[in-house]
C-alpha cells in the first residue's frame, strides 16, 4: 500500500514551527510598523474619517441597545476655528506642548509619586499621546494600550507638526457624549459655528476634557464653572 503520510518534499514538523514561531516574532512586528507609519503619515494631510474612541462609543451603544445615540462629528480646518479653543484646550491640560516631545517627564514623575502615595491617581498625558489614544487605540488602563500609545505618539511627534497635533486634537476630542470636535460641540451647546466661539465659552468646553460625560458644558457645575474660569485667566498669563 501506499504511504499515506507526509510526502518527501514536505518539511518536517520542527521546521514548519520555526517558520511559524519566525513570523509571528519577526515579520508580525515588521507588518505593524510599517501599517502604523503608513495610517500616521496618511493622517498628516487627510482628515480623519473616524476614530477610535468614536468606533468604540458606536459599539457600546449597539451593545447596549441605545436607540437615540447619535454621533456627531464635522472636521473643520484649525483656521476655521476660533483661536481660543486650542488656546484654551493647550492652557488647560498641556502648557509645555511646545516645549516637550510627546511625553511630559516632569508631570509623569508627579503622577508616579502621587500615586504611589495613595493619593488621587493623576493623568500626566500630553495633547499628543491622546490624540494617539483617542485616534489609534481603545479607553482602559493596560500596558499593552500605554506601550501602543507611546509608540503613536512618537511616531506623532516625527511625521505630524505640532499645529498639526492642534488641529487634529480640537477635531476628534469628545466634549460630550456623542459630540466630537469643535465644530460639532459649538454647534450643539452654544448654537453657532466654532470659528465664532468666545474665550469663555471655549474655556468651558476645555473644562470638560477630563471627563465629557460626567461633565456638561450647556449646563456647567460648580467644577467646570471654577476650572473655565482658571482657564480663562491661565490663556491670559499665558499671551491670548
Amino acid at each position: 500500500m501506499l504511504n499515506q503520510g507526509n510526502s518527501a518534499s514536505d518539511p518536517p514538523r520542527p521546521r514548519r514551527k520555526r517558520r511559524i514561531w519566525r513570523w509571528l516574532f519577526i515579520w508580525l512586528p515588521l507588518l505593524f510598523v510599517v501599517i502604523s507609519v503608513l495610517q500616521v503619515l496618511c493622517l498628516r494631510w487627510l482628515e480623519p474619517a473616524t476614530t477610535a474612541f468614536m468606533l468604540e462609543r458606536r459599539i457600546e451603544a449597539l451593545t447596549h441597545h441605545e436607540t437615540d445615540f447619535s454621533l456627531h462629528y464635522h472636521w473643520r480646518y484649525l483656521n476655521e476655528i476660533s483661536p481660543w479653543l486650542p488656546m484654551s484646550m493647550l492652557a488647560s491640560e498641556d502648557q509645555k506642548f511646545f516645549d516637550h516631545d510627546g511625553f511630559d517627564v516632569q508631570a509623569i514623575d508627579k503622577a508616579i509619586v502621587s500615586n504611589s502615595k495613595g493619593r488621587h491617581i493623576r493623568g500626566a498625558s500630553t495633547i499628543s499621546q491622546q490624540v494617539a489614544k483617542n485616534l489609534f487605540l481603545w479607553g482602559g488602563r493596560s500596558y499593552l494600550r500605554k506601550g501602543l500609545e507611546a509608540w503613536y505618539t512618537v511616531l506623532i511627534e516625527t511625521l505630524w507638526t505640532k499645529r498639526r497635533i492642534i488641529e487634529v486634537y480640537v477635531n476628534i476630542a469628545e466634549f460630550g457624549d456623542g459630540v466630537y470636535g469643535a465644530e460639532a460641540a459649538s454647534q450643539a451647546f452654544f448654537h453657532k459655528p466654532s470659528s465664532r466661539l468666545t474665550l469663555a465659552e471655549s474655556a468651558r468646553m476645555a473644562a470638560v476634557l477630563p471627563s465629557p460625560r460626567t461633565y456638561s458644558v450647556k449646563a456647567p457645575g460648580p467644577f467646570v464653572q471654577r476650572h473655565a474660569a482658571w482657564i480663562q485667566r491661565q490663556v491670559q498669563q499665558l499671551g491670548g
